[in-house]
């Protein structure tokens, strides 16, 4: 009888055997499957509904509140000239060109009592008056009577101005009630509203157009005026 060969070792049986090598290959790769399962399973997962670390909030800015300062008072509005009006004390216009007293002028139309009025001197006349220009311009200008009351006691006024020509613009007293007035064709008449204590003085202005700045006339109650 024949005897059957058996089967070779080693290397040799490797060779002849694929299956095998594959048969090995799929045994590694199911462990570490395995193993990687296991690890993963391992790992604690975050709670559901956890919310991320909150970030740290930067403090808020405090700004000091500014300390208001303080406004100057502005400057009192000298009186002006108003537009062609007659008898009544002039407003001023913002932009309407029309020219303003004398800002260096003292204030005008408040009657000023001393504590010892001086007596009218014989021959004296009881209300003084002095003429001036206060301001001129192209066509016109302002002019002023400033009146003092030498006598012992209050009185009224009456100052009568003439010019060659021109015209009257307007006339006030400032502060004061305003007075009457009554033009002619050469010039013009203005009664006091108020009367003026002892001592004490008041100023007539007026703004005239086209006319020369020395009147022809110039009366405080008859007696003419100084400074012509």
């Amino acid at each position: 009888m024949r005897r059957v060969p058996r089967p070779p070792h080693g290397p040799v049986a490797i060779a002849t055997s694929p299956w095998i090598v594959v048969g090995a290959g799929v045994v590694v790769m199911v462990v570490l499957l395995i193993v990687a399962l296991g690890a993963y399973r391992g790992r604690s997962p975050a709670p559901d509904g956890a919310q991320p670390p909150a970030l740290p909030v930067p403090s808020a800015v405090v700004v000091a509140p500014s300390v208001p300062t303080s406004v100057p008072s502005p400057a009192p509005v000298l009186p002006g000239i108003s537009g062609r009006a007659s008898g009544l004390p002039p407003s001023a216009a913002a932009g309407s060109g029309s020219p303003t007293a004398d800002p260096t002028a003292g204030p005008i139309g408040k009657p000023s009592a001393t504590r010892s009025p001086s007596r009218a001197a014989p021959g004296q006349p009881a209300m003084t008056g002095r003429y001036r220009v206060v301001q001129s311009f192209d066509g016109g200008f302002i002019g002023e009577v400033a009146m003092v009351n030498t006598s012992t006691r209050s009185r009224g006024w009456t100052v009568r101005l003439e010019f060659s020509g021109g015209r009257l613009v307007t006339a006030w007293v400032e502060g004061v009630p305003q007075g009457t007035i009554r033009q002619s064709d050469d010039g013009f008449t203005y009664v006091s509203g108020v009367d003026v204590s002892p001592g004490g003085s008041v100023s007539l202005r007026f703004h005239i157009e086209r006319a020369s700045q020395t009147p022809r006339a110039c009366t405080v109650d008859g007696v003419r005026c100084n400074g012509l």
